[in-house]
């Protein structure tokens, strides 16, 4: 391992406290650190690489924050590339690790005693007549919703070429197992153990009550439409990127055949995970 990539939540004091001294770490173990342009700026060091560039032009991408920023680094290329999550936000799904294990972290990933999870990601097609089709991946979820204002939306939803439903909702989900503990969970969607290989389909506030959650191979090739035009329609992946839908929009969802490899800790279970950030087993939890 030589080169090291860094990312941090630029907001955050502590994060950045906390990078200060992770450049110090890297530069005494004769790393390389490549920093991220935004987070260069708040630490003050060198640095002109996009975010979404940096795991495809390192060995090790470090990532100070929370769930959002680690979400911004996995849009682009992955290329094998691990990903170190310290939680330096509130809640921390994907930034298992707190920030005193920083270090101890560190040394396992370089010395190649680290253990990862491999995290599958949805590639997202939009199609628009006139226009080449842009596509993205993501971590999350993709998730198509009105404004507060708007009327329920009318969407159909192909998988594998079939007609699954035509819902009337305030909007769609479509999230990966990682993605289940996200918006997908708030809907009243599923947990999902984050190895399964499947997809669930999550209705947000259906007209009808026995449109439910679907769960679906990852292999499936899903399909939406926008029925009828409503004002203001956006397509939003991962909470970070949102277009704007109309009827002649396609959007077409399916597996992304580049995962992301999270370092986790080999000593506690998802389920010791969900205990500490859901408060699974307390009173009142």
């Amino acid at each position: 391992m030589r080169r090291v990539g860094v990312v941090l939540k630029t907001t955050s004091t502590e994060a950045t406290e906390l990078g200060k001294s992770l450049l110090h770490e890297l530069a005494s173990l004769e790393l390389e650190a490549v920093v991220e342009r935004e987070t260069a700026a708040a630490l003050d060091t060198d640095g002109d690489v996009d975010r979404e560039e940096l795991p495809s032009l390192v060995d090790l991408v470090v990532v100070l924050g929370g769930d959002g920023t680690l979400l911004s680094v996995t849009r682009g290329p992955i290329n094998g590339t691990p990903i170190l999550g310290i939680n330096m936000g509130t809640l921390g799904f994907l930034t298992e690790h707190p920030a005193e294990n920083l270090f101890p972290m560190l040394h396992a990933a370089v010395e190649g005693r680290a253990a990862t999870v491999r995290r599958e990601r949805l590639l997202v097609t939009v199609e628009t007549p006139g226009r080449d089709p842009s596509t993205h991946c993501v971590l999350n979820d993709a998730v198509v919703n009105k404004s507060a204002l708007a009327r329920m939306l009318d969407l159909s939803v192909h998988v594998n070429d079939a007609l699954v439903s035509r819902f009337r909702a305030d909007g769609l989900i479509i999230a990966t197992p990682t993605g289940s503990t996200a918006y997908n969970l708030s809907a009243g969607g599923p947990i999902l153990y984050p190895n399964l290989d499947v997809i669930v389909v999550t209705p947000i506030c259906p007209h009808t009550l026995t449109n439910r959650p679907l769960v679906l191979s990852l292999d499936s090739k899903i399909e939406m439409r926008l029925e009828k035009q409503s004002e203001e329609v956006w397509l939003t992946l991962d909470g970070q990127q949102g277009f704007p839908l109309s009827t002649e929009d396609v959007v077409r969802i399916e597996r992304c055949q580049d995962p992301v490899l999270l370092i986790t800790d080999r000593d506690r279970s998802y389920f010791q995970i969900l205990h500490r950030k859901l408060k699974w087993g307390e009173r009142g939890g």
